[in-house]
């Protein structure tokens, strides 16, 4: 499939957050393995004046220079001392807005989600359904950590995004993030967005 642009990216994240929804993520391990899944969730993160985004206010630190950067490439950060949680920067260098990935349809690799995944849940127990419905899910069934902040997604080898399928507009739900009740009226407005119905949203 053909990879997304930059130019696909470099939009304001609103934008952005709705045209993901449909494209296809695509992680390939060290062994050479492809790894991937389509994009039913995101959240659209607004850069300084979001209550809720990493850069509000300006904040600027080695964790969150990714976002300061150019757009199509991945902010990745680790959170709670447990999981890493993978974004898209949108807009590009001075604009530090991202989207957040929050969920995939896996529809290559899943015995080796499976693997990453397994833990408290023994793999062969795992669902379909349980890969990466959430954005901590995704990036360990995904194999995403630091390592991978900053990397390019249109033109890297390890993780980049393809064309997917194209969404209806009438078919995209809209509504409050989830886990940010600390960033006050912003938690409230409606910058989730989700494919209508699907089985593997969070």
């Amino acid at each position: 499939m053909r990879r997304l642009t930059r130019r696909f990216h470099a939009r304001e994240p609103v934008t952005l957050a709705r045209a993901l929804l449909g494209q296809v993520l695509v992680r390939v391990l060290d062994d050479g393995e492809r790894l991937a899944g389509r994009i039913v969730e995101t959240e659209a993160y607004l850069g300084v004046i979001d209550r809720a985004a990493h850069t509000y206010g300006g904040r600027r630190t080695p964790r969150t220079e990714s976002m300061w950067g150019p757009a199509g490439h991945a902010y990745i950060y680790f959170l709670y001392g447990m999981h890493h949680c993978m974004n898209v920067v949108a807009q590009g260098p001075g604009h530090p807005t991202a989207v957040l990935i929050r969920a995939l349809e896996p529809v290559e690799g899943m015995a080796r989600m499976r693997t990453h995944r397994a833990g408290r849940i023994p793999a062969a127990r795992l669902r379909d359904v349980d890969l990466c419905s959430g954005p901590a899910k995704l990036a360990q069934a995904m194999g995403l950590d630091r390592g991978l902040d900053g990397a390019d997604l249109v033109d890297g080898d390890q993780l980049f995004l393809e064309r997917g399928r194209r969404v209806r507009a009438e078919d995209i739900v809209s509504g409050p993030r989830i886990g940010i009740a600390y960033a006050g009226d912003w938690a409230l407005k409606p910058l989730r967005f989700h494919l209508r119905g699907h089985p593997h949203v969070s």
